[in-house]
């Protein structure tokens, strides 16, 4: 779990491909203070395990799936990626609950000099967007600004703008995106309710997983 709060930028070394994907070596300096053999982190919003660790290195296994679904199989070396280690339990949460699940990729719609950046992003996901809510954009947590049925748009300040990858993409760049997982799961709870509103025009009750109102 990640809070969206990138603690640096790291620059790809090595893309080297393995069998059912590529091994990225990453150089960095903040998250390899502490970073182990078997810990989680995030490469770009992207969950992944450390394999190997360096003091100023350290690498990654990633699979076809995800380099599929995700921005990660178009990268190459000296690209820079946001980093960030999984949180520690009592640590702030500066962001909102990042799980590192990509939901899907995105696309720069465009971006003005005061930072308002719009997103396209597939019309399924639309659903749990909404104004002043969060979202993660390649690791970053994010508040939409305005929310639509196939985009969104978000305000970059300065310093994300500086400290992350946002401020080196441009229109017509891939992102990727992970949408609120709470809003995921409240929806999971209720559809069985709105598909009963749908078809009958009453919700009913909600059970309560033993059978009982």
């Amino acid at each position: 779990m990640f809070t969206g709060i990138v603690e640096e930028l790291g620059e790809i070394a090595a893309v080297d491909p393995v069998p059912g994907g590529a091994r990225l070596a990453v150089r960095a300096l903040t998250v390899t203070s502490d970073l182990a053999h078997g810990d989680s982190v995030s490469v770009n919003g992207v969950c992944l395990t450390a394999v190997e660790t360096t003091r100023e290195r350290f690498t990654v296994d990633v699979v076809d799936e995800t380099l599929r679904r995700s921005t990660l199989g178009g990268l190459d070396v000296g690209d820079r990626v946001n980093l960030e280690r999984a949180m520690a339990l009592g640590d702030r949460l500066g962001g909102h609950l990042v799980q590192g699940h990509v939901d899907a990729t995105g696309t720069v719609v465009d971006s003005d000099d005061e930072g308002l950046t719009r997103i396209s992003l597939p019309e399924r996901l639309s659903v749990y967007l909404v104004e002043k809510g969060s979202v993660t954009v390649d690791g970053v947590s994010l508040t939409v600004v305005e929310a639509g049925d196939d985009e969104f748009s978000v305000a970059l300040i300065p310093t994300t703008r500086e400290l992350t990858t946002l401020g080196l993409r441009a229109r017509g760049d891939r992102v990727n995106i992970e949408v609120d997982a709470l809003a995921k799961h409240v929806e999971r709870l209720l559809r069985p309710q709105l598909d009963r509103l749908a078809r009958t025009g009453t919700a009913g009750a909600v059970d309560n997983g033993e059978g009982r109102e």
